[in-house]
């Protein structure tokens, strides 16, 4: 009996489907039904792994040495997690609990650190994975701060203010010494760096942005209005806002060589291509019920766009700006990432 009992539990041992090792480079997807991270081939699109990744997931970065990733836990700006995948491994890490601030939403992965938008704390926070702190807090004052762009040097960010239908600007740089009820600056008293935060209201509702790759335009939009609107970074204001409306706009993304600007729409179903130097619509390229995320690809002149409520996850061809084909990541997809291993 002892030795048939061995058989079949090494048979059911040896049944067992070897799971297929993550390649060196790899596309993410979160699913939001199935609280989970799926590890994608981006050649033949198949989904070569599924991980836990918590409750209520909604953006995803990766470490530079495309090992881990991080999600934020939204949770309606209740959460406070950052759910942690090993990408060799396949398999869930502890959390990053982020304390008092709550919501984490919009993340950016910036030398080593993860910088997050705390959406019910109206505040952007710096996480420290190697010492395991939270070593940077920048109180917007806003409700729903909400998308976030890191500079690579972190000499400045942007994020958008939802609910306050407003864009915060924050810049390091030199602050000049205080000036005493007296009159005078204390002898010896010196610049220090610090960050300066400007607030630009634009309209209530503004959520996805994006810059050009030279950092100097940004566009943004909203989904009430469909109204799309060009700002200069720089300069700190709009610039312009476009004829063209796109109702239920979700998420905005340059092409990489900065000559189109991509919108998807979570109420049309509809990426909308536009001409960056001209600002003028140049497609509309049908996608499902609704359009959200958009990941480009650096190797290929696709975008992928999540089609949340479709369940499915579009791919792009941006020179016929056709469909080529769809990703089945998982239940109500939101955001993507790529994992590169050197």
């Amino acid at each position: 009996m002892r030795t048939c009992f061995l058989f079949l539990l090494a048979s059911a041992a040896w049944a067992q489907p070897t799971p297929t090792p993550t390649p060196n480079r790899s596309l993410l997807i979160l699913s939001k039904v199935d609280r989970t991270l799926a590890i994608v081939d981006p050649s033949s699109l198949a989904v070569l792994a599924r991980v836990p990744v918590g409750e209520d997931p909604h953006e995803v970065v990766v470490t530079a040495d495309g090992r881990t990733a991080y999600a934020s836990n939204t949770g309606s700006g209740r959460f406070h997690q950052l759910s942690v995948v090993d990408l060799v491994g396949q398999k869930p890490l502890p959390a990053v609990d982020t304390g008092a601030f709550l919501g984490p939403h919009g993340l950016a992965m910036v030398d080593g650190k993860i910088w997050f938008t705390a959406q019910g704390s109206m505040a952007v926070a710096r996480y420290d994975p190697a010492r395991g702190v939270i070593d940077q807090v920048l109180g917007t004052g806003q409700e729903r701060t909400h998308m976030l762009r890191v500079r690579a040097d972190q000499k400045w960010l942007v994020a958008t203010n939802v609910d306050s239908g407003s864009l915060s600007f924050f810049e390091n740089v030199l602050i000049p010494p205080p000036v005493t009820p007296m009159g005078y600056v204390m002898p010896g008293a010196k610049p220090e760096l610090g960050w300066r935060h400007t607030i630009v209201p634009v309209e209530k509702g503004v959520e996805g942005f994006d810059l050009s790759p030279d950092g100097r335009e940004l566009w943004t939009a909203t989904p009430q209005s469909g109204h799309v609107f060009v700002m200069d970074r720089v300069a700190q204001k709009v610039v312009a806002t476009l004829s063209d409306l796109v109702l239920g706009v979700n998420r905005v993304k340059f092409t990489l060589d900065g000559k189109r600007v991509l919108i998807s729409s979570a109420r049309t179903g509809e990426l909308v291509v536009f001409d960056a130097a001209s600002r003028r619509e140049q497609a509309r390229i049908p996608l499902g019920k609704g359009a959200t995320e958009i990941l480009l690809d650096p190797e290929d002149p696709r975008a992928f766009v999540a089609c949340t409520p479709d369940h499915r996850v579009a791919v792009v061809d941006l020179v016929k700006l056709t469909v080529t084909g769809y990703v089945e990541a998982g239940g109500r997809p939101d955001g993507m990432a790529w994992a590169v291993r050197p």
